[in-house]
């Protein structure tokens, strides 16, 4: 399989703040990569980055070989956290607005979004606004939408963060098998660490800020098993202790006393 994003040594800074430093990544053709860290340590800033929505200070990063911003943009889709679902458009035109932004007529876009609609759950809701969906479905939409865009590299930045846990469950087992059969090279920013095994390939784990990859943990992605049975899995539960152990807070430097009130 060929390389089709990387990042060398990229770094980025606001101003005197630098959020991420010397970070190194490679990722395959089809391959889904979940990154993990702390707080701040520049996870979505990496994702604007590759996407082309911003330079990175130091270094470079490269989709199919381009490091110039307009190639990126041109190879990526990004899926931010909330749905931006235009609340006048049905759920329909939500959809497909990425093929309308690629040139494709109105009755045309509506047409290709609609075939998928059944296959994403969504059958009977194309006329819906976005405030007569669930958070689920809304979240739904907002995937097709970025699918739709036709681009061979998907950024999703915690795309089902704002859900509740049964809901979340029921979506990363619905996303991974689509995931699987579109073929499409995925980068996925989560603060879940289940959900970053259960859904790749590979999981990056980035330190504190300034953030580089620290250490990269096998993912547990698999269709040959329900979400139930993978999760309970005793590889899983050592690749969880292990990232929360890579995770946890660090250890206060020596001779340090306690922390003043």
């Amino acid at each position: 399989m060929s390389v089709i994003l990387s990042a060398r040594r990229a770094g980025h800074s606001f101003g005197a703040l630098t959020v991420l430093d010397g970070v190194d990544l490679e990722v395959e053709d089809g391959e889904i990569v979940a990154l993990v860290g702390p707080s701040g340590c520049g996870k979505s800033t990496l994702l604007t980055l590759i996407a082309g929505l911003d330079e990175p200070t130091r270094g470079g990063i490269a989709v199919r070989g381009r490091e110039d911003g307009p190639s990126r943009l041109a190879g990526c889709a990004w899926m931010p956290q909330r749905d931006c679902l235009l609340p006048w458009y049905s759920a329909l035109d939500n959809a497909a607005l990425a093929l309308r932004n690629r040139g494709a007529g109105r009755r045309e876009a509506r047409a290709a979004a609609d075939r998928l609609f059944s296959r994403l759950g969504l059958a009977g809701f194309e006329r819906s606004l976005p405030g007569e969906l669930s958070g689920g479905m809304r979240q739904r939409v907002a995937f097709l939408r970025t699918l739709l865009s036709g681009k061979e590299v998907l950024l999703l930045d915690e795309p089902f963060a704002a859900l509740d846990a049964l809901t979340r469950g029921q979506l990363q087992e619905w996303l991974l098998p689509l995931l699987g059969e579109e073929g499409r090279t995925v980068l996925l920013v989560t603060h879940d660490i289940e959900e970053a095994l259960y859904l790749a390939d590979r999981v990056a784990v980035l330190s504190a800020r300034p953030g580089r990859i620290v250490e990269w943990v096998e993912g547990a992605r698999t269709t040959a098993a329900g979400r139930s049975q993978v999760v309970t899995a005793p590889g899983f539960n050592r690749r969880r202790e292990r990232l929360l152990e890579l995770l946890g807070p660090a250890p206060a430097p020596a001779g340090a006393g306690p922390e003043s009130p």
